[in-house]
Order: structure tokens, then C-alpha cells, then sequence
């Protein structure tokens, strides 16, 4: 059996949602929902493709975030791993739909949905594409993108509390984890052997 000591415990002391649901099963369009607190359907996803019958699965002109609405009430905010909700990824397109220009202060994860967890593609930082080799800024032993994302949700959470003590904040952690492709360090495959 998988140990999962961490997600145990949040069971146990967390807050449950006792009557949540999504109507769709897909990825993106219940990342949309809880992002800008809008009905999932609203998207017209049926399928994985950006472009479904009701339009692309993004924040709309005229929706607002969650980060849109906490900022109004003083939040700092960050968005750590994957955003999935924009329809253009590349880093010479528009960003119209990219975290930071919809509410979020920080942002490091990536844009698009899914890929490798040790070269994540449209890897980016607020709204620079970057990749694990060309990061001046993190550099760990071993790039593993589940371990950024939380070093990177971290690291905001603790300049957070150094420069604005007593401002509250919002912090978003969507990992990719589990999500195909499936990617696991060495050492955690030989545990489960």
C-alpha cells in the first residue's frame, strides 16, 4: 500500500467539502470553476481539446478570478504549478489569460496541462518561460517539478510573512501530480518495488 502520511492527516484535521461536485471529469474545466467560481459548464468542454463546441476553456473577458476577488479585499496573491486555463501557451503569444494578468501576484508553474516532471513544458515563472537548465534562480541537485512547485509555494508563503506581515494571503498549489505522464524520482519507485 502507498503511504500518504500528509494527506491523512489533512483528511483528518482539514476542512471536507461534503457536497461538491463537477460535472465534468475533465482536468481544465473544474481548474476553471474553482479558479473563477463559474459553473463548469460554462467552458463547452467535452473533450481535452482547447477548442470544444462552447469555446476554449479559459477566464473569460468580464469573469473575474478568485485572485480578482481577493485582491480587492487586501490578499497578496500566488498560483504555484499547473494553470491550464489559457488558451494561448506560447511565450511570444498573448498572456491575456495568464495567471498574473488575472489577479494572481506571483506565478511559477505551467501553462500548459501536462508533460515531464523533470523538464515540465511552458515552464514559467510570473510570465518569463524558463526551464530547469536556464533558471538562475532555483537550482536544486535534482530538478523534480512536484518539488519546485512546493518550494516555490514555500518560499512565497515565507517573503510573505517577512514583508507584509500582516496582510493576508492567497496561495494556490495545483500539482500535476497524478497526472499523465506519471513521473516518480528513483528512489520513490524502489519504496514501492
Amino acid at each position: 500500500a502507498y503511504k500518504t502520511p500528509r494527506l491523512d492527516q489533512m483528511a483528518a484535521e482539514g476542512i471536507r467539502f461534503t457536497d461538491a461536485h463537477s460535472p465534468s471529469t475533465i482536468c481544465s474545466p473544474s481548474r476553471y470553476g474553482l479558479l473563477s467560481g463559474q459553473q463548469v459548464h460554462r467552458t463547452g468542454r467535452r473533450s481535452t481539446a482547447f477548442e470544444g463546441p462552447g469555446g476554449p476553456s479559459y477566464i473569460k473577458e468580464g469573469e473575474m478570478s478568485i485572485a480578482d476577488m481577493v485582491k480587492k479585499k487586501g490578499y497578496h496573491t500566488g498560483i504555484f504549478g499547473k494553470w491550464h486555463v489559457a488558451r494561448h501557451t506560447a511565450p511570444d503569444g498573448p498572456k491575456f489569460n495568464w495567471p498574473l494578468q488575472r489577479g494572481f501576484d506571483r506565478f511559477y508553474g505551467t501553462i500548459h496541462g501536462a508533460g515531464s516532471f523533470f523538464d515540465p513544458n511552458s515552464l514559467t515563472r510570473d510570465n518569463e518561460q524558463i526551464s530547469p537548465v536556464t533558471d538562475s534562480e532555483y537550482k536544486p541537485e535534482t530538478y523534480y517539478y512536484t518539488d519546485a512547485i512546493s518550494d516555490h509555494a514555500a518560499r512565497f508563503i515565507t517573503e510573505h510573512e517577512a514583508k507584509r506581515p500582516d496582510d493576508p494571503f492567497f496561495c494556490y498549489v495545483a500539482y500535476t501530480a497524478a497526472h499523465w505522464p506519471m513521473h516518480a524520482l528513483p528512489e520513490d519507485i524502489a519504496k514501492y518495488k
